[in-house]
């Protein structure tokens, strides 16, 4: 099956489109669609890789679900025959998500259960410091951290995130906000860790999204999917070097091997890295849910 890059729904305005995600207007509610773009360091590759939209749309559904109790969120409906009653496109069908509107935070919410990827690299080049978070010294690549952090990042439209330090997110969000995404984040955190753990899985970090109602602040966006979140093979763990990983790292690394210059366009993805990152993706939503992608 080819991957769907891109949507057309005749009747409706142009839907804002994300490095994923295409969200329409249906009026007092969202239609997000997962396509399978595929990106990495930001930049949005050429091909796509089939089913990961479908991946995606249910395994935020699976854990939007399961930690339902921790925080309202904007999950409205995943059920294929519900969204059938809005739109009968059938290359919607596991891929779409009817939403609540909210005006999302300008950060994006970080927990961290270990210190890897671009924090453990500044935690190198300024110490023990970095962001005000006073870690220990000593860590290596990988390391399990004490208890979980909060770690927010600013939302690039372009380039890359940039990470915050407290003070920062509060001049941005306010404390009372601040606090309340914080607490939320690192509960969902433990929770899905927790979880994960039964299934033989690390969840090392993840990045949830939140935003503002008339009802109050909700979850919203992806829920702990491979594209949001580092998950490693517990049975593979070794602190000191990078982990075999369950995310797009696969991809990652291919693209450093090639030499890219992670400056768009994104380069023809050969199949041999597609079906390896497919693999991937779906070896990681079938363990975690506990059964095959519907």
């Amino acid at each position: 099956m080819a991957p769907l890059l891109r949507t057309s729904l005749p009747g409706l305005p142009a839907p804002r489109i994300g490095k994923v995600r295409e969200v329409y207007d249906l009026g007092n509610e969202l239609l997000i669609i997962a396509t399978d773009r595929i990106s990495a360091f930001d930049v949005i590759m050429a091909n796509g890789v089939p089913d990961k939209g479908r991946i995606l749309n249910q395994m935020s559904a699976f854990w939007f679900e399961k930690l339902a109790e921790v925080c309202p969120s904007h999950i409205i409906s995943t059920d294929d025959a519900e969204i059938a009653k809005r739109r009968p496109e059938p290359e919607l069908a596991g891929r779409t998500t009817i939403a609540r509107k909210a005006k999302p935070l300008p950060i994006e919410c970080v927990a961290r259960g270990y210190i890897s990827g671009s924090l453990f690299k500044e935690y190198k080049a300024q110490g023990v410091n970095v962001h005000e978070l006073a870690l220990p010294e000593g860590l290596v690549d990988s390391q399990k951290l004490l208890e979980p952090i909060f770690t927010p990042a600013t939302k690039a439209e372009e380039g890359h995130d940039m990470n915050l330090s407290w003070r920062q997110t509060v001049d941005l969000v306010g404390k009372e906000t601040a606090e309340t995404v914080r607490d939320w984040t690192l509960a969902l955190f433990t929770k899905a860790n927790e979880y994960a753990a039964t299934k033989g899985i690390i969840l090392a970090d993840t990045k949830f999204e939140f935003g503002y109602t008339d009802d109050g602040i909700i979850w919203i966006d992806e829920a702990l999917t491979p594209d949001s979140s580092r998950y490693w093979e517990a049975s593979q763990y070794a602190p000191g070097k990078s982990q075999p990983s369950f995310d797009k790292q696969y991809l990652r690394d291919w693209l450093e091997q090639i030499g890219f210059n992670k400056q768009p366009p994104g380069p023809e993805l050969p199949e041999d890295v597609i079906a390896n990152t497919r693999a991937k993706y779906l070896e990681a939503y079938e363990r975690i849910t506990g059964h095959p992608l519907a």
